[in-house]
């Protein structure tokens, strides 16, 4: 068993794996912890898009900057990486929500994208599993991209081993000792590792690490449920990813099917704290019901999908947070305690960047873009109530799609 790193990460899904592979490559011994097998719990189970139009410019960049290095990921890395840079489409049926394509289009070009409105004609040219005669706006982005989730952390664990980083699967920590409110060790069920330096990349178990600290971090692990039908006569994997706006849909290719997923209007919210120690993400309860109401909602837009078999059905347990936006910070009143969460069902697309960027931080002392906006203390000294984190949460998955703000009581202290 290890007995000492300089930076000790704990969880290898997507946030986990690029952090320690970034570390590594700035020069630091690291030890990347997973209780389970490598690469095993949500980071798999995600859809692996990438959509660079982002609500809010710091989230942007960090997308923008993940495209890139997905680019020029063997190069970077010396790691092959299997991606489909085929573009994106997005289509709105109803005046508000094309109101908001023409924002996106706006944002995108302001930062330098290819996106550009296009008719419904060149929508069924670039996607022929696509019918979108009835839509009011359609955008398309020509360098977003998409990729089989589990691909890029493997990528990346490859990548970090290569580098030096001990590899401690099957590993769980049962607690993190600190000195004078600085950190000193992981205990793990193996053995002890001293370290200056520990990274909760933990996904939905996040809050359980950061207890060891006595830090509560603001998440609230949520489910999101896809599938993916058996092969349907002409889909390729060049066709781009579709995202249907007011439906909160996205239908992609995969294995010369069509992958389906969305946001439910009341996603299953699941307290670790309540599971049995044993769970994982496999154990997950999941209900295609809302799927099936998903699929009948586009069925116009996609009518391969109406009878198409069903290959396979996962889901998995992204971090949402009370403002939709990623919690990346160096935990105040924890010296040497960093957290990376709240994926807010986009982070594996993001993970390039976001794994750059702490690592920057950790190694230089401070990050290579400013990180403010995602810092843990914009909450605030009070840690919102379990019921208004809860509400906001919902919230901001239900309308993930959407740039509408939300109602500003939600986040206020107090009686709901």
């Amino acid at each position: 068993m290890l007995q000492d790193a300089e930076v000790v990460v704990i969880g290898a899904g997507a946030f986990g794996t690029s952090t320690a592979y970034h570390l590594a490559r700035l020069g630091k011994r690291v030890a990347l912890l997973e209780k389970r097998a490598l690469v095993s719990q949500t980071s798999p189970r995600a859809a692996g898009l990438a959509q660079q139009v982002r609500a809010d410019v710091p989230s942007m960049r960090l997308a923008m900057r993940s495209v890139q290095k997905i680019e020029r990921f063997a190069a970077e890395t010396g790691q092959e990486l299997t991606f489909h840079q085929s573009g994106s489409v997005k289509v709105a049926r109803t005046s508000q929500a094309a109101e908001q394509l023409h924002r996106e289009v706006e944002r995108g070009r302001a930062a330098g994208l290819d996106i550009q409105l296009i008719s419904a004609a060149e929508a069924r040219r670039l996607a022929p599993f696509l019918q979108p005669d009835g839509a009011l706006a359609l955008w398309y982005c020509s360098t977003d991209l998409y990729l089989e989730p589990r691909d890029l952390p493997l990528a990346y664990t490859r990548a970090a081993a290569a580098l030096g980083v001990t590899l401690l699967p099957d590993t769980a920590v049962n607690a993190i000792g600190t000195r004078d409110g600085s950190i000193e060790r992981v205990i793990t069920d193996k053995g002890e590792i001293r370290t200056p330096v520990v990274v909760d990349t933990a996904g939905a178990w996040t809050n359980v690490v950061a207890a060891m600290t006595g830090i509560r971090v603001p998440i609230v692990p949520t489910r999101h449920q896809l599938y993916i039908t058996e092969p349907i006569a002409g889909i390729t994997a060049h066709h781009p990813i579709v995202r249907v706006l007011d439906a909160r849909a996205y239908v992609r290719p995969e294995r010369g099917g069509l992958m389906v997923g969305g946001y439910e209007p009341d996603p299953l919210q699941v307290d670790l704290n309540t599971l049995p120690a044993g769970f994982q993400i496999a154990d997950l309860t999941l209900d295609f019901e809302p799927l099936r109401i998903l699929t009948e909602s586009v069925r116009d837009l996609f009518p391969s999908l109406q009878g198409a078999g069903i290959a396979e059905f996962r889901g998995g347990l992204p971090t949402m947070t009370a403002d939709g936006h990623y919690i990346l910070d160096r935990v105040p009143g924890v010296e040497g305690f960093y957290v990376v969460t709240g994926c807010c069902v986009g982070g594996l697309s993001t993970s390039p960047a976001i794994g750059e960027a702490m690592a920057a931080w950790i190694a230089d002392g401070r990050p290579p873009l400013d990180l403010s906006p995602f810092s843990l203390r914009r909450f605030g000294p009070e840690p919102l109530e379990d019921e208004r984190l809860r509400a906001a949460c919902t919230w901001q998955y239900v309308h993930f799609y959407s740039d509408e703000q939300m109602p500003a009581d939600l986040l206020r202290h107090g009686s709901a």
